[in-house]
C-alpha cells in the first residue's frame, strides 16, 4: 500500500447529507460500507449495509463498483477515513466518509450479523417467489402483533397493538399490488396467502428474539410504537440485503421496491411517535 494513498482528499458527509444521497440517488443506488469488526456490525448498522472490516478492504475491493457512491462509517470516524483514503487512492470516484460513524447516526438501525434472515432468500427465486416470502412476514407480524394485545391491561394500547396489526393487512396488499404492476399478473391476496408455507416475522428474527431485544412495557404506547419502528427497521435492511445479493434482477428491483416500502412504513411510525411525544 503506498503511503500516499492516506493523503488523498476525501469528502466527508454528516448524517442528513447522507440519508439525502440515499434518497435522491436513482435506484438508491448507494453502498453503505461497514468497516467495523462482525461484532460490532451484530450489534448495530445503518439497514443494508455492507461488511467488509478495515483490515479485510484491500483484499475485497473487487465487491465494490468504482463509479458506485460509497458511504463508509465506523464507530465514530476514525477508521472510516482510512478507508475513504484508501478507496479513493484506488480510484473510486464517489467515496464518502460518514462524520462521527454509527454515533452520529440519528435514524433507524438494524441489527444482527450480516447473513441474518438471508435464509429466507435463495438469491435465485422469482419476484413471485420473493413476494410469497415477504407476504409471509406480513402475516407473521400481524399475528404477533395481535398476540401482544394478551399482554395489556391497558385499552388504549391494545387499540394500538389492533391498528398496528391492521395496517399488516394494507402492507400484503401492497405487496400484490407491487407485483401486479411488475409483472402483469391477477395474482390476489387469497392466492398468496395459499402459497405460505409458514409465517415468518418482518426482519427474520424470531419471535422470541423480538421479545428478547425488546423488553418494552406494554402498557407504553410510545414503547410499543418504539418496538415496531425497529422491527420495520429490520424489514428494510432484510430486503436491502437481499435484493444486494439477488442473481434476479426483476428481483431485485422487487426487493429494492419493497425496501422503499418500509421506508415509508418506517416514516409513518416515526410521525406517530412525534404526535405521543408531543402529548407527554
Amino acid at each position: 500500500m503506498k503511503w500516499m494513498q492516506f493523503f488523498t482528499p476525501v469528502s466527508s458527509i454528516n448524517w442528513q447529507e447522507a440519508h439525502k444521497l440515499i434518497e435522491e440517488t436513482p435506484g438508491r443506488d448507494v453502498v453503505l460500507l461497514d468497516v467495523r469488526q462482525p461484532k460490532e456490525y451484530a450489534h448495530a448498522h445503518l439497514p443494508g449495509a455492507k461488511l467488509i472490516p478495515l483490515g479485510d478492504l484491500d483484499k475485497r475491493l473487487d465487491e465494490l463498483g468504482k463509479e458506485q457512491p460509497i458511504v463508509i462509517y465506523c464507530a465514530s470516524g476514525g477508521r472510516s477515513r482510512v478507508a475513504a483514503q484508501m478507496l479513493a487512492g484506488k480510484d473510486f470516484s464517489k467515496v464518502y466518509n460518514l462524520t462521527g460513524g454509527i454515533k452520529a447516526w440519528n435514524k433507524e438501525v438494524a441489527v444482527g450479523p450480516e447473513e441474518s434472515g438471508l435464509h429466507l432468500f435463495t438469491s435465485e427465486e422469482s419476484p413471485e417467489e420473493a413476494v410469497v416470502v415477504g407476504f409471509g412476514l406480513e402475516v407473521g407480524l400481524r399475528e404477533f402483533y395481535l398476540s401482544m394485545q394478551a399482554k395489556t391491561s391497558r385499552e388504549s394500547t391494545k387499540v394500538l397493538f389492533g391498528k398496528l396489526a391492521d395496517i399488516e393487512i394494507l402492507h400484503q396488499e401492497r405487496l400484490v399490488e407491487l407485483y401486479r404492476d411488475m409483472t402483469g399478473s391477477a395474482m390476489t391476496m387469497a392466492d398468496f396467502s395459499k402459497k405460505i408455507v409458514e409465517p415468518g416475522m418482518e426482519g427474520g428474527l424470531s419471535t422470541e428474539e423480538y421479545l428478547q431485544l425488546y423488553n418494552i412495557d406494554y402498557d407504553s404506547e410510545l414503547e410499543v410504537l418504539g418496538m415496531a419502528l425497529a422491527i420495520e427497521a429490520q424489514a428494510l435492511d432484510l430486503y436491502l440485503r437481499a435484493g444486494q445479493r439477488s442473481d434476479n434482477q426483476q428481483t431485485k428491483k422487487f426487493l429494492l421496491q419493497i425496501a422503499d416500502e418500509e421506508r415509508s412504513h418506517i416514516a409513518r411510525l416515526s410521525s406517530y411517535i412525534d404526535q405521543q411525544q408531543d402529548l407527554t
